[in-house]
């Protein structure tokens, strides 16, 4: 189905139902990249359908790799089978890499080309290019790679081969700069160490271990012993729970909602927001089915209990730093959040905090801004609207959110923008409320 440039939302009383999210997303970057780096044919099932999974596909093919995909069966994410090219395997590009709106993709190939011995130049689209990347740079830089930029920006050129080892303490939560180091340092010889100042999510050590990593943590602080080869793996991605956010945080606002998220990708690194709601007031049950794959996974059900008042700060806001916008959302049917210390929301795929702002105002809610988060008092009925997302899939999703609580339907601008981590989106939002098409 062709992706829709606006998006009508009509109020809705509750959502209903059993949900099947699509693959996770951070989960599908990482065994992408990892499968790439190890030695033998690795399959991987439920792959993320978003197109920034499928721009690290199409980044890797650049770099020489083999991928196979195979559709699934309607509700699964497709199957891909990677015939891996080993630690520094990788072949020399024939022209740029283009990250298209992915970070994720960027941030973590540029970790794993660093350690090669050729010239990388990887692009993106105009969104892409506006975020700062010297983050990576930096340490990047520290190891041995040579990194040419726009002011910090992408295009990134870079010159790779001969890393050496560091110990980095990250100065700004972040999983991404994270992995970046830690895949570049499992090119490297010895020992290399990042040290967080509070906990991000884990996907990539524990994918790491998966294809035979010699990695290992210490309190806030994660090793890697490089140049220990990887094996090829069997994997099979869980369902996201970024995008299971949108449909819980409607069930905790809407009276009456009932949703159980099947086969959900438990990691204790991204269920903060099932705590969040619990404290919201929400009804939340979680039972983790299985640790497969290094990745629990499992049934969650949420069911709407009253909504209180939220505050989150920056101790916890690292945790839930995806899922701020759908829980501003939340907050307009009739609730209020207060959050501080989530200024990397204006380095997102937009300026999430300026964006998100304008566009509940825009459905009728009252939302202030602060320097590093933002305050919204819903109100008892929002008016309806139209806001616009900004070319950011998570507020496109966040603002239908809010819309479903409006007296009036609500015009969402940039609908198309949900393609990048949901492509179902809408389908799914119509199956859930009852509504015609």
């Amino acid at each position: 189905m062709p992706a829709v440039s606006e998006a009508v939302i009509r109020p809705a009383a509750r959502i209903q139902g059993s949900i099947r999210v699509p693959g996770d997303k951070s989960i599908s970057h990482r065994y992408a990249l990892l499968s790439a780096l190890a030695r033998g044919r690795s399959t991987i099932r439920n792959y993320s359908t978003g197109a920034d999974c499928g721009s690290t596909l199409a980044c890797l093919r650049g770099l020489g790799v083999d991928i196979d995909v195979t559709a699934a069966a309607a509700g699964e994410g497709p199957t891909l089978r990677i015939v891996g090219r080993g630690l520094r395997g990788l072949h020399t590009p024939s022209g740029e890499l283009d990250a298209g709106n992915s970070g994720t993709t960027l941030r973590l190939l540029s970790g794993i080309v660093a350690a090669h011995p050729f010239s990388t130049t990887i692009t993106g689209d105009e969104s892409l290019r506006r975020r700062p990347m010297g983050r990576i740079i930096e340490p990047l830089t520290a190891m041995g790679a040579r990194i040419g930029s726009l002011e910090g920006r992408a295009p990134l050129t870079i010159d790779g081969g001969g890393l050496h080892p560091i110990d980095y303490s990250v100065p700004v939560p972040s999983a991404q700069v994270k992995s970046a180091v830690l895949l570049a340092g499992i090119q490297a010889p010895g020992v290399t160490s990042v040290r967080e100042t509070v906990p991000t999510r884990d996907h990539t050590e524990l994918a790491l271990r998966v294809f035979g990593a010699d990695v290992s943590r210490e309190g806030l602080a994660v090793f890697v012993r490089g140049e220990t080869p990887l094996s090829a793996a069997e994997l099979t991605v869980p369902g996201d729970v970024s995008s299971a956010t949108f449909w819980a945080v409607l069930a905790a606002a809407l009276p009456g909602s009932d949703v159980e998220f099947v086969d959900l990708g438990l990691n204790p690194t991204r269920t903060a927001l099932f705590d969040v709601l619990e404290e919201a007031g929400a009804r939340v049950e979680r039972a983790v089915e299985t640790h497969g794959h290094a990745e629990p996974r499992g049934r969650v059900r949420v069911r709407h209990g009253g909504l209180r008042p939220l505050t989150l700060g920056a101790s916890t806001v690292p945790l839930l730093i995806d899922e701020l916008p759908a829980l501003a959302a939340m907050a307009t049917h009739g609730a209020e959040i207060h959050v501080t210390g989530a200024g990397e929301l204006r380095v997102k795929e937009s300026d999430r905090i300026t964006a998100l702002v304008n566009g509940l105002r825009a459905l009728g809610a009252e939302a202030e801004e602060f320097p590093d988060g933002f305050h919204i008092r819903g109100r008892a009925r929002l008016t309806g609207g139209t806001a616009d997302a900004a070319g950011d899939h998570r507020l496109a999703m966040a603002f239908a959110v809010a819309a479903l609580g409006g007296r009036a339907p609500s015009l969402i601008r940039g609908a198309q923008a949900v393609s990048v981590s949901y492509p179902g989106f809408f389908e799914t939002l119509a199956s859930l409320t009852g509504a015609d098409g």
